[in-house]
């Protein structure tokens, strides 16, 4: 495995790899990896010939009072694990290789109506950011396919409508959420919680299966479900940011009608922001 901090660098290495016909699959990262992003290179290196992971802690993605400078930088540990897991290269550039000219000047993605809403109402200009360097690591990269973990359902359906909308030759993978023995959805923030808190975060899941039991069941009422899902998080200690059951495809409110459903959280233990959803077929 090799690292790679420069854009032509990059660059030369792939082309070699095009050249011998490889395939090519990109696994995007911020760093601090997890068990989780272990599983996106390992389903990348089977589908691929070449596993391309890139640990890029984003600026624009960040908003203001977010935790983009205590965000942990581990690359060497990183390093580590994505040996053992199968990648080929590591790209790992800087904020100065990615936005030459800075952030007030770079051009940004825009992904309409999917971003609205959710994470994308607390977080404003959080998935331009997403959107905008997934762009660009789809030029750098020029990948046939690239994985995504679904714990981030939202930031999913963004980026598949982006490559959809913009016609990108890119492959969009979602894999699944990888958990805790205890049900925490693995989250490089996690590691933010006090010991306290940590016990009490696996009720994050445990509401999102008890909701999901509801609507099995044949309820429909969904606001009063939010409500009741609300409820309980907060009786456990957890700051609601929001708990949504949308339709999977379109990710607004549900409807009676709807098949495929989605249930979407965000909620705050301390100052550690938790997601997680989990999707319903009635």
């Amino acid at each position: 495995m090799r690292t790679v901090h420069s854009l032509k660098e990059l660059r030369t290495i792939l082309r070699g790899y095009r050249r011998k016909g490889k395939t090519i699959g990109l696994v995007p990262t911020m760093g601090n990896l997890h068990d989780g992003h272990v599983s996106l290179v390992r389903k990348a290196a089977e589908m691929a010939d070449v596993v391309v992971t890139s640990i890029f802690v984003n600026p624009m993605q960040f908003g203001a009072g977010e935790d983009l400078d205590k965000y942990p930088r581990t690359l060497a540990e990183d390093q580590d694990k994505l040996t053992s897991a199968g990648c080929t290269l590591v790209f790992a550039p800087s904020a100065d290789e990615v936005y030459p000219e800075g952030l007030a000047k770079q051009t940004q993605i825009v992904v309409p109506d999917v971003s609205d809403g959710h994470c994308g109402a607390s977080r404003p200009g959080h998935f331009e950011g997403v959107a905008t360097v997934v762009t660009m690591l789809f030029n750098m990269v020029q990948p046939d396919f690239a994985v995504f973990g679904e714990k981030d359902f939202q930031q999913l359906a963004v980026i598949r409508k982006m490559v959809r909308d913009l016609m990108m030759p890119v492959d969009v993978v979602g894999a699944p959420t990888v958990r805790e023995d205890d049900g925490l959805a693995k989250s490089s923030r996690n590691g933010y919680l006090t010991p306290d808190d940590r016990k009490i975060a696996p009720v994050v899941y445990q509401t999102l299966q008890a909701t999901a039991g509801k609507i099995a069941d044949g309820r429909t009422d969904f606001q009063a479900l939010e409500s009741e899902a609300e409820q309980s998080l907060g009786e456990a200690g957890l700051r609601v940011d929001y708990f949504n059951i949308v339709n999977s495809q379109t990710l607004k409110p549900a409807t009676p009608d709807d098949q495929e459903i989605t249930l979407l959280v965000a909620a705050f233990l301390g100052t550690t922001r938790l997601i997680d959803n989990l999707s319903v077929t009635r």
